[in-house]
């Protein structure tokens, strides 16, 4: 990659910071647009109006198995060990584990497991084999049948993506383990924790550089932003990079609502509770004291309302958005001095490891 000209980075987030650090290291001049007025993308955190430490955009918990990403990100920050833990609401009221595990399966069948054995059996005559598991649909019920299906699944999967689960790719369930052990770990990554001071300063870490000069509330605009660098990193969506010229991806969007509870200590049992039932409007709350270990005499929640417009969150794992996306790819292949990396830019379902690990391998290649 040329020198004579600063290499545009487009986004803050993982993949954009990432990206921009380690070309800095490597000796090239950055500059970064960010369309938002802070760093960090949709990981940005920082003190509510009561002194609570709250992501603004929904909680990001950090899990990986990769040792390279561990190690990169701890040159930027110190960690703080979290296990995530999630629980469901079930119709009676009472709250069970996720993933499903033997405390789930007893609490919704009454059975009284005493081992993964007695669950894996179970577990064989509840399930309704699937051998394709050509949807999501189709990969639960392989899994774990028609009922808890219907309990876990059906009612979240189509508030979370405006579709229902046999219209959507087997990724969005799969991801999902399904456990026998009482296990109730929302992830078995072996390492996961939070960064010890909040995400904010693990941004401000990375994109502190002399190198690298960060625009904030700088929107990229494709007919005119996109030349005069040796390089163009570019993590936003793929198809207004293209403007929309063979149609619009679908995206999911998110409204959330904050609120403080002053004198509260604890609001519910774990950081994360789902609501899989239909007629509860939003998917989950999340009390973010669980997941920072912030002591204070009040909490601050936020619940999740998911919806078609607003700003993009997540591309819709749809076969015929699959479909769309691959034209697109095709024409960001032909680009030549455009990189697309990250969530949006690749229209795929990335963690935050991840898009760090996609970022770092592109950083590689452009060095």
């Amino acid at each position: 990659m040329k020198r004579r000209q600063a290499v545009l980075v487009v986004g803050a987030g993982f993949a954009g910071a990432i990206v921009a650090e380690r070309l800095a290291a490597a000796g090239h001049d950055v500059v970064v647009f960010e369309e938002r007025t802070h760093l960090a993308g949709n990981a940005f955190d920082e003190r509510d109006a009561h002194g609570v430490l709250v992501h603004r955009y929904g909680p990001h918990i950090f899990h990986t198995g990769s040792a390279a990403v561990v190690d990169y990100l701890s040159r930027f920050t110190a960690w703080r060990p979290y296990v995530h833990r999630v629980l469901a609401r079930l119709p009676d009221g009472r709250l069970a584990p996720l993933p499903i595990n033997r405390t789930t399966l007893g609490m919704v069948t009454g059975q009284a497991l005493e081992d993964d054995q007695a669950a894996a059996v179970l577990l064989e005559r509840l399930r309704e084999p699937h051998p394709g598991r050509r949807t999501s649909e189709e990969v639960v019920l392989d899994s774990v049948g028609r009922q808890l299906y219907e309990l876990f699944f059906r009612g979240y999967t189509r508030k979370q993506w405006g579709r229902d689960p046999a219209d959507l790719d087997p990724s969005v369930t799969s991801r999902i383990p399904t456990r026998t052990s009482t296990d109730d770990r929302y992830f078995s990554d072996a390492h996961q924790a939070m960064p010890a001071d909040g995400f904010t300063p693990l941004f401000e870490r990375l994109l502190h550089h002399p190198r690298i000069r960060v625009e904030l509330g700088r929107r990229f605009n494709p007919a005119t932003d996109r030349n005069g660098w040796s390089h163009l990193v570019y993590t936003g969506p793929i198809d207004l990079f293209f403007g929309h010229r063979l149609g619009r991806l679908p995206y999911r969007s998110l409204r959330f609502e904050h609120q403080h509870l002053p004198d509260t200590a604890w609001f519910q049992p774990v950081g994360v509770v789902n609501e899989p039932a239909p007629d509860v409007p939003f998917t989950r709350t999340t009390e973010f004291k669980h997941l920072t270990g912030q002591i204070h005499s009040g909490t601050s929640i936020v619940r999740e309302y998911p919806q078609d417009d607003g700003e993009p969150y997540y591309p819709v794992p749809a076969f015929e958005a699959k479909a769309l996306h691959a034209r697109y790819a095709a024409l960001a292949e032909a680009e030549t001095g455009v990189s697309f990396v990250g969530r949006l830019a690749q229209y795929r379902y990335l963690n935050m490891d991840q898009a760090a690990a996609a970022a770092l391998a592109l950083a590689r290649t452009l060095t």
